[in-house]
């Protein structure tokens, strides 16, 4: 896959899922791939083996993500979410159901007056999503 030069990523930081959450998010979508991982060695300020920073593309959209090695008193929010136009309902339904697996539902999948079928959650990680099939 070729990769631009995009100049504005949304940068996620987890506490130690990170490299789960990038295998998980990029086996969903055609045109999605870790691009790069470089993790923590050994001795240095985090955990041996997880991601000091990594870059991988959703649907030809690059993200880049790390392991925080300090302990935060926040996570993500609902306020920013992964807004995705899903291609078919097949794809919606198979992404909704798998990602929003032990997360929480906002507004479960559905018709509503602007989408044939939209569903926003927060997946296991706390990462929010936003996915749409629209209107025809």
């Amino acid at each position: 896959m070729t990769h631009t030069k995009q100049k504005i990523h949304p940068f996620l930081m987890f506490e130690g899922t990170a490299e789960e959450a990038m295998n998980s998010y990029t086996s969903l979508f055609n045109q999605s791939e870790i691009i790069n991982i470089t993790r923590y060695g050994a001795n240095e300020a985090g955990k041996e083996g997880t991601v000091l920073h990594a870059t991988f593309s959703l649907k030809g959209q690059e993200f880049m993500v790390s392991d925080s090695n300090v302990k935060h008193d926040f996570t993500f929010t609902p306020s920013l979410s992964m807004f995705v136009t899903c291609d078919s309902e097949e794809e919606i339904d198979r992404v909704y159901n798998i990602l929003s697996l032990d997360g929480e539902i906002l507004m479960p999948l559905a018709a509503y007056p602007f989408s044939e079928k939209f569903g926003w959650f927060n997946d296991k990680f706390g990462v929010s999503w936003q996915l749409t099939l629209p209107l025809n």
